[in-house]
């Protein structure tokens, strides 16, 4: 939201947009952080060379760049949050397309490899059109 609420500010002239944008940003970049600690638990749970551990690997790798491009993002804004920077919403946009690479990626660790009916660590991908069995 803190990328929409960006442009919407950037094109609107809504300077409380941009502030709530850094605030959004902060508060992601917080719940990220804790949501990595249960992401690291689970990923030790894995079988070794399958596709779900690799999975799992670009997932989070992924979501630590997001974390760090919104932080670059975030701190980009420090000395004037209300103001819509360019430079700050280009690095959140490129954040906020990463994220739903990343959040595809952990709904193949959740879905397809985790819980579906006939779900496995090997299951192929969703975009495959073949079952998880």
């Amino acid at each position: 939201m803190s990328f929409l609420f960006d442009l919407i500010a950037l094109f609107a002239g809504m300077p409380a947009l941009s502030l709530a944008a850094w605030y959004m940003i902060l508060a992601g970049i917080v719940s990220g952080l804790l949501a990595a600690v249960f992401g690291v638990m689970d990923y030790f749970t894995i079988p070794p060379r399958t596709r779900a551990k690799r999975v799992a690997m670009l997932h989070g790798a992924g979501n630590v760049v997001v974390l760090v491009l919104f932080a670059m993002s975030w701190l980009l804004r420090w000395d004037a949050p209300e103001l819509a920077n360019p430079i700050a919403i280009v690095i959140s946009g490129a954040a906020f397309l990463l994220a739903g690479v990343t959040g595809w990626l952990g709904g193949e660790l959740v879905n397809r490899l985790g819980v579906d009916r006939g779900a496995n660590p090997d299951a192929p991908s969703s975009l495959s059109g073949r079952p998880a069995a």
